[in-house]
């Protein structure tokens, strides 16, 4: 295996485009390095984007928050803006492995390593976080529910790379949160994840909302529905019923250690009802 560090997105391009062979990008190396020593994977090439000076930025940009794709859950705790601003999405990215593991863990390597149930995504999802990629043909930007396609399987082109997030202004009167449920206390994968953002007017009415849910499909899932039950409304009893519903609809689980079909599907409700309340708090305090 060859291991190159570059210091520029143009030299990592160039590397990961002229492989012919089994390429990866090392943005934290928490799944990677664990799946090369399993030989789950065995890449000919590794692409260290650490050097890369855009991957580990933090800061604001058009009124929301540019946070490189190598930058650590660690590093976005200790940003006190960005924790005030995006809890829920904070929260998400340090909920991946232990406090050590918080320290070398990104969003960006979460990503792409194309889990079902990474607890970043959905927090970024329902953020209405986007993605930019850079790759040969040039830079694009693309929302982060469109990134996965189904266990390992991203829609990142040949010699492409996630370079940063760009999570959008909040308006005024938005709160975010995220949940998981995990059979452990500590350091297990979701059995359901949830991220909930919504926006509420002067009135207490809810305006915008955006629901994603992790685990309960082959990708991470922006469910539209469970939005729809709670713009327009105070988020009541009945709104929350009908979230519950609506997250529950959109569940295609897999049976497996974790839990049941079953199980998962009652447990997306109850999540997406749990989460749905500390972003009304948060907004309401906003």
């Amino acid at each position: 295996m060859r291991y190159e560090a570059p210091n520029t997105l143009d030299q990592a391009v160039a590397l990961l485009a002229a492989e012919a062979g089994e390429v990866r990008v090392l943005a934290g190396g928490t799944d990677l390095l664990v799946q090369m020593k399993t030989d789950v994977i065995d890449p000919v090439l590794l692409v260290d984007i650490k050097g890369i000076a855009e991957t580990r930025l933090i800061q604001e940009e058009a009124g929301g928050f540019r946070v490189g794709a190598a930058a650590t859950g660690a590093e976005l705790k200790e940003h006190p803006r960005l924790k005030a601003v995006w809890p829920g999405v904070v929260e998400a990215a340090n909920l991946i492995g232990s406090t050590q593991v918080q320290g070398r863990a990104t969003m960006g390597g979460n990503l792409c390593n194309g889990s079902p149930a990474a607890d970043s995504v959905p927090a970024l999802i329902a953020a209405g976080a986007k993605a930019s990629i850079v790759g040969p043909k040039g830079r694009r930007d693309v929302p982060v529910e469109d990134i996965m396609l189904a266990p390992r399987k991203l829609s990142l082109a040949k010699g492409e790379i996630i370079v940063s997030f760009l999570l959008p202004a909040k308006p005024a009167n938005t709160g975010d949160a995220y949940l998981r449920f995990i059979p452990r206390t500590e350091m297990d994968i979701a059995v359901v994840g949830c991220g909930v953002c919504l926006t509420l007017d002067a009135k207490g009415i809810c305006t915008a909302a955006r629901v994603s849910l992790g685990a309960v499909a082959a990708r991470p899932l922006l469910v539209a529905d469970a939005a729809k039950a709670l713009i327009g409304t105070k988020v009541d009893d009945a709104a929350m019923q009908k979230l519950d519903a609506a997250a529950q609809a959109a569940c295609r689980p897999i049976d497996d250690k974790r839990g049941t079909k079953e199980y998962r599907i009652k447990v997306a409700g109850v999540l997406a009802r749990r989460a749905t309340q500390i972003a009304l708090e948060r907004a309401r305090k906003a």
